[in-house]
């Protein structure tokens, strides 16, 4: 049946369940619950986060690489037995659970295109109407009693490629963990690819830093707020009293929203961070990294792109892994959100100006300076302004990171063509990944109207002298 108002024809959903039996997983436990900790309850209410991989493909037939990807999926599953169980809030539990049952299953849906506009799609040059990715990536099967971890989809685009699309409900997972799943799946399609599509149940095991940890004794809280207990009672009161809805807020993206990728190669960070340095600041706990550059710098473009008006405040927000910053530190593979909030803040005119670059770069240097007091220091405030990050408006934020190194994922036929964050169109947030040339460099998607967005394309590369 084809996708409402688009020509891509949805061929089949499918229900894949973990393959059982493998010595080293618990494919065969008929119950595994796992509670949310404060980490992730924040996200509960948040929107998923939906990915688009696009690959080339010439030479293999669809059929064969549609089995792969199913029985892969399947494999990896004995893993990631959460993902495929669904999130509930229990009326006798104080906080929602992850449950996974025995023939719990996750939802692929298959789907092919009409039109030849793969290369469209995946290229980096021209604008893309933000509605264009929507039909690639999948619904997520929510309601406010129950909803589904993750949803994928393949579509085909005959004789061109083939699209992966996720959609990940953010209590569930953070990027870290969510980009870390894909990578387990490609690293069992290769593994599935090189055995002709036939795998043993001992036979398959994935890398240690890939093997998922779900151990939930290794999150403290530090703060002695209850900061869990903090979390799950503004839910609970927001549109309340007793509100134990697992269903997010979801925002509308305006019908001439664009998108498109920049590129920050290691030559324009080198000529931001120069930038910077002429000015001879004498602030000398200046964070000068390739993340701080590239934040500062979109900041400025898009305060100044959207006209925003030199009175108002300006804020951006990012997060941040805690998994090494915690005290003790947790292991790089545990599985679920472990990520903080830190912001800059300024008057959006002190952007405006000739030193806008280094006053985006001081306050966000003194954002990740504050980290030092604690990750978690100040986390009560943050949760109890829960309502006003879910419905905020004028926030700029990130999603993603560089250092997922989300170009390495291969599933066998090469690595992506293009990766792009659907779901910024719905929260305003840009996107930040490896750049596919490798190099040091980084990608930044982008989500703007399309007066903006041109508007935007001309400051980015101004900043550079190549206008």
């Amino acid at each position: 049946m084809p996708h409402p108002n688009t020509s891509v024809q949805i061929v089949e959903v499918c229900r894949v369940t973990p393959q059982p039996n493998s010595p080293d997983s618990t494919a065969d436990t008929p119950d595994l619950s796992l509670p949310l900790t404060y980490f992730d309850l924040f996200w509960l209410r948040f929107p998923p986060v939906q990915r688009l991989y696009f690959y080339e493909l010439t030479s293999s037939p669809s059929n064969l690489v549609l089995e792969n990807l199913k029985s892969s999926l399947s494999l990896v599953l004995q893993h990631f037995l959460p993902l495929a169980g669904n999130l509930t809030w229990p009326q006798d539990s104080h906080t929602p659970i992850l449950r996974y049952f025995q023939g719990d299953a996750v939802s692929l849906t298959v789907a092919e295109s009409d039109v030849d506009n793969f290369d469209h799609l995946s290229g980096y040059g021209e604008f893309i109407e933000a509605k264009d990715y929507h039909p690639l990536v999948p619904r997520l099967d929510v309601s406010h009693e129950q909803a589904a971890a993750i949803a994928l989809q393949v579509t085909l685009f005959p004789s061109r490629g083939f699209v992966i699309g996720t959609t990940m409900h953010h209590a569930i997972l953070d990027g870290k963990t969510s980009t870390s799943f894909v990578k387990s799946w490609a690293h069992a399609c290769q593994h599935m690819i090189v055995n002709d599509g036939v795998s043993t149940d001992s036979d398959f095991l994935l890398p240690d830093q890939l093997k998922p940890l779900y151990e939930r004794t290794v999150i403290h809280d530090p703060t002695g707020h209850g900061l869990g207990s903090l979390c799950a009672n503004e839910w609970q009161n927001m549109d309340g009293p007793d509100n134990k809805s697992v269903m997010w807020y979801m925002k509308t993206p305006p019908p001439d929203s664009v998108r498109r990728i920049f590129e920050f190669t290691r030559a324009k960070i080198q000529i931001l961070r120069q930038i910077v340095l002429d000015a001879k600041v004498s602030d000398s706990l200046l964070h000068l990294s390739t993340f701080t550059l590239v934040c500062a710098y979109m900041w400025v473009c898009l305060v100044k792109a959207q006209e925003v008006d030199g009175d108002k405040m300006s804020v951006q927000a990012f997060s941040v892994d805690c998994r090494a910053r915690l005290d003790p530190p947790i292991p790089a593979n545990y599985f679920g959100n472990c990520v903080a909030g830190a912001a800059g803040f300024v008057k959006a005119k002190e952007l405006l100006g000739e030193d806008g670059l280094v006053v985006a770069v001081r306050a966000i240097s003194e954002a990740i300076q504050g980290l030092d007091k604690g990750v978690l220091n100040g986390a009560e405030v943050w949760v109890s302004r829960i309502k006003d990050f879910v419905q905020v408006e004028g926030v700029y934020s990130t999603a993603g990171s560089h250092r997922f190194q989300i170009y390495e994922t291969n599933f066998g036929w090469g690595r992506p063509k293009k990766v792009e964050v659907v779901s910024i169109d719905r929260t305003g947030a840009i996107s930040l990944s490896d750049s596919k040339n490798g190099g040091g460099g980084v990608e930044v998607g982008v989500v703007l109207r399309k007066h903006a967005m041109e508007a935007f394309g001309s400051l980015f590369a101004k900043g550079f002298g190549d206008h």
